[in-house]
């Protein structure tokens, strides 16, 4: 391993003592850093999973019973139906800190825009299918699944990424920095006992 281009003095070995000291106190701290973020990474990724799998399943019934009722309507009654909705969502973005990594937390907000808030559908039973009420309620179902579903992926994302940057910290600090800073003290104090046994042997003389 190379070491530092450093002059072999006793205040160069103090200051790169007091380096490796850092460096080996850091490496320790991202290390634990690194084990903390993997395992909360792979419980939110297990999470993950069984989201996408409930919300693939609720979406795939809902869209089912929007095909059964596009087949028993006509394409315009099916517009009408759903063209003026009773309720508006908007989302509330907040963030929470996990292990120094900022991940989203995302608020559903419905504000009705009807007077009349005893119904949920934007239409009339009369002139309407079963399937259509089923679709639309399963849809209302699955909206707060989808929030969180997005909102669990993005922080996977960004654990995925402060995983790899404290992977290469941890790397360089283990790999590179400390063994050039053993390296480089281990030759400053051969170097300096050299010079005091060579002065010894001039005194003796």
């Amino acid at each position: 391993m190379a070491r530092l281009n450093v002059n072999p003095t006793r205040m160069e070995l103090s200051t790169l003592k007091k380096r490796l000291k850092t460096a080996q106190r850091g490496h320790k701290l991202l290390k634990d850093k690194q084990d903390e973020l993997m395992k909360r990474f792979i419980d939110m990724v297990k999470k993950n999973k069984d989201l996408r799998e409930a919300v693939e399943e609720e979406l795939t019934m809902a869209f089912k019973d929007f095909l059964i009722a596009r087949a028993v309507m006509s394409s315009e009654a099916l517009e009408e139906a759903i063209m003026y909705p009773t309720r508006k969502i908007a989302l509330e973005l907040g963030t929470k800190n996990i292990m120094s990594v900022n991940t989203p937390v995302l608020k559903l907000i419905t504000e009705e825009v009807e007077e009349d808030k005893s119904s949920a559908y934007p239409y009339g039973f009369a002139t309407t299918s079963s399937e259509l009420d089923s679709a639309i309620f399963s849809l209302q179902g699955v909206v707060e699944k989808l929030i969180e579903l997005a909102q669990v992926e993005k922080s996977c994302q960004l654990m995925a990424n402060e995983i790899e940057k404290t992977r290469r910290r941890v790397n360089a600090l283990e790999y590179v920095m400390i063994p050039q800073l053993v390296e480089t003290v281990k030759y400053i104090t051969m170097k300096l006992d050299e010079n005091e046994r060579g002065n010894r042997v001039r005194l003796m003389k």
